[in-house]
């Protein structure tokens, strides 16, 4: 029970597992476990009880850069939720190697992984530098669904 004890520490709360959109036909788990991987789908930033967190739009126009990064941390918060739902135990996760972000850009809009830092700072705040530090892509796109303002998806190492 260490990762909870440490997000206990630093006054943390995960939400409840992300609720899609009524209008959304989920064909697939957030999270997949095989073999010492689990592959963590696109999330986006929730609310305490699971919905869709705002302010939505694209970064750079009707969300800022610090509502972005906050963004990041919400998703980041929501993933660790799906996580603990899918393992059980946060603990099984060893190391956060991949981590790939997408962010609803506004044209001219070219600062993609200072937006995103809220969720690495979050993950190595959580796990450590050791375990938390992980490689990751920031990537502008034009949409995201719903109108979100960030969307991450990550594959981490786990326990057996």
């Amino acid at each position: 029970m260490r990762i909870e004890a440490r997000l206990m520490e630093i006054n943390i709360s995960l939400p409840e597992p992300t609720k899609v959109p009524s209008t959304f036909r989920q064909t697939f788990p957030f999270v997949r476990v095989h073999d010492n991987r689990a592959y963590i789908s696109g999330h986006g930033p929730t609310n305490p009880d699971g919905t869709l967190a705002k302010p939505l739009g694209k970064v750079g126009a009707e969300v800022t850069q610090d509502q972005a990064y906050n963004a990041a941390r919400l998703t980041g918060l929501a993933i660790i939720a799906s996580i603990k739902q899918e393992l059980g135990d946060l603990d099984r996760v060893e190391k956060w190697l991949r981590v790939f972000w997408m962010v609803n850009s506004a044209s001219g809009f070219k600062k993609q992984p200072a937006a995103i830092n809220g969720f690495s700072d979050l993950i190595i705040d959580v796990w450590g530098k050791e375990a938390g530090r992980h490689a990751r892509s920031a990537v502008g796109l034009a949409e995201l669904p719903f109108g979100i303002p960030v969307e991450i998806e990550a594959e981490v190492q786990i326990k057996p």
